[in-house]
């Protein structure tokens, strides 16, 4: 299967329609279950950081203010992730972010994103709840670091990822479990996980 990028940012609010600005981007290219490839920037937007997000992620003023100029960042994300599909947790919130400092930079970001959050609801509806933390929790996956901040989180994310690949693998019989299945598993009604996927295993 091809590499799958898995994107996630540090913000400073939760909607650029809002004014918000990302602090920090990473991304961690998956192959073949394995993490091949890492990119991680902080970068400056121009704008203050609140006191609840530096307590929230570790992201100071003073680091944001000596980081890259955030379209620089973003120039180099999207040279990284080279037009491959993408991945995030809670994709709605990344994929908001990813096309705005984009388009700051005159780039289109209308990329494909499967979501793991969504994804996670059909194929591990006994979790007690759809957090990254909680799922890495209940799959006994490797921590990278400290939550809240980009590049552990999208290692996590990366690792829930190739967990589910594996799955869908094991467990339901897909061969092939890319981001085309996963964009189609993820628009599954619940009721209709069991034949999506029975339609697409070789069983």
């Amino acid at each position: 299967m091809p590499p799958i990028a898995i994107i996630d940012f540090e913000t400073t609010g939760i909607s650029p329609n809002m004014g918000d600005r990302a602090t920090e981007v990473a991304i961690v290219m998956l192959e073949g279950g394995q993490v091949v490839d890492r990119y991680q920037s902080l970068m400056n937007a121009g704008v203050r950081v609140n006191s609840f997000i530096t307590q929230l992620t570790g992201i100071t003023n003073e680091m944001v203010q000596a980081a890259p100029p955030a379209e620089q960042v973003m120039r180099e994300a999207a040279r990284f992730v080279a037009g491959r599909p993408m991945v995030a947790h809670n994709a709605a919130f990344d994929r908001k972010f990813w096309q705005a400092e984009l388009a700051r930079c005159g780039q289109d970001g209308s990329h494909a994103f499967a979501c793991t959050l969504l994804l996670s609801r059909r194929l591990y509806p006994q979790a007690p709840n759809h957090k990254l933390g909680t799922l890495a929790a209940l799959h006994h996956l490797p921590s990278a670091g400290r939550a809240h901040r980009a590049l552990a989180d999208a290692e996590m994310a990366a690792h829930l990822l190739a967990q589910m690949q594996h799955d869908l693998k094991t467990r339901h019989g897909c061969s092939a479990p890319d981001h085309a299945l996963l964009m189609g598993l993820q628009r599954c009604g619940k009721s209709q996980v069991g034949t999506f996927l029975k339609a697409r295993s070789g069983r």
